[in-house]
């Protein structure tokens, strides 16, 4: 048996990778081990093909990149996502806590989060690495010159792309890392210093939770510091004087299909067609202002809202419209057959998954 499949984890899942497998062109285990950590790339489990040259792999992403890529921004998030890891790697590493050019609160919790003798479960770093990220992107990118904007304007032209208005930002964890945990330690970090700092624009205490069904909404009830298994207080995730503070935030949790229009007025067939007489259809649907404030009425007086998206692959958003064809004569083509319309898995029609996890 090769060393790689007697030995294929090689680090501490609680500290930063320090060496990894070698994997050749085809991706395949070469046996050798690399004292670095692993670079960001694109690894498909597709077996390889029988016929050399261009292979499988390298046509799936580069497909892929050609359709998400535009004639003004090449699809190609390697480069940003490992010079993001070595800035943030350098700025963890730096032994002044002076030096972090972060709030003293957010020290704080790092040193918490990283140093702290946990009874129970400790993060993983990769919890850890994935919060210090927005971390470095909020509070140090800002004041970092030339080397911090060149990740502020790559996100901002992203977002401007897809949500002009609407900044965002995705984690991408691997299944069973515990997002959870980074949700609540993002929570935390945001409310002790909206709660410390009110004044300063960069901070929140209230947050919008969106998940893709109950049960997984019903699950994330540790995210609000006052259930008796909080994450905060079992998970120790917070110092125990900074407790007090999470006690102000305003957590909404919801699934997503809350924010489905419902219908204020039921009607029959008959009584539509009666009240509508010759005038338009009627709109006994929902407004967009209505179903905010069925869904999330706390958070409605709040200047800054905090929305993480729990699996946000499930997401949906309405198809762009299209033009239909024109229907060939039944002539030519005989009886006309019944379609049947097919449903995505969250349940609605004419909808398209959108938008990558933010946690």
């Amino acid at each position: 048996m090769s060393a790689f499949f007697e030995q294929p984890i090689l680090n501490s899942p609680y500290e930063p990778p320090a060496q990894h497998w070698e994997l050749d062109g085809d991706g395949q285990p070469t046996n050798k081990r690399i004292a670095t950590r692993r670079a960001v790339d694109f690894v498909s489990p597709i077996p390889q093909p029988k016929r050399r040259g261009r292979t499988q792999r390298q046509m799936v992403f580069d497909k892929a990149a050609e359709d998400l890529g535009t004639a003004s921004q090449q699809y190609d998030l390697t480069p940003i996502i490992n010079g993001l890891r070595l800035e943030v790697e350098a700025w963890r590493n730096l032994p002044d806590p002076n030096q972090w050019r972060v709030t003293p609160e957010t020290a704080r919790l790092l040193r918490h989060w990283r140093q702290h003798q946990f009874s129970g479960i400790r993060p993983f770093f990769c919890q850890v690495e994935a919060a210090e990220a927005v971390i470095w992107l909020t509070e140090v990118a800002p004041s970092s010159g030339r080397k911090g904007k060149r990740y502020l304007n790559h996100l901002q032209a992203a977002n401007d792309q897809a949500n002009p208005g609407l900044a965002r930002l995705a984690l991408k964890l691997a299944t069973g890392a515990g997002k959870t945990t980074v949700m609540a330690m993002l929570i935390a970090w945001q409310t002790v210093n909206a709660v410390r700092h009110p004044s300063s624009p960069r901070f929140t205490r209230g947050f919008l939770v969106v998940t893709p069904g109950i049960t997984i909404r019903d699950r994330l009830r540790v995210l609000q510091p006052n259930d008796p298994d909080s994450y905060y207080a079992s998970r120790e995730l917070v110092p125990q004087d900074m407790l007090g503070d999470l006690e102000r935030a305003k957590i909404r949790i919801t699934n997503y299909h809350a924010f489905m229009r419902r219908e204020v007025l039921e009607l029959s067939k008959g009584g539509r067609a009666l009240l509508r007489g010759r005038g338009p259809d009627l709109r006994t649907q929902e407004s967009e202002g209505q179903v905010l404030k069925r869904v999330m009425p706390e958070l409605l007086g709040m200047r800054n809202i905090m929305a993480l998206n729990d699996e946000a692959h499930h997401c949906y958003r309405e198809r762009p419209r299209t033009r239909t064809r024109k229907a060939p004569s039944r002539a030519k083509t005989g009886p006309r057959r019944r379609r049947t319309r097919r449903r995505p898995a969250c349940g609605f029609p004419g909808w398209r998954p959108w938008g990558a996890s933010w946690v």
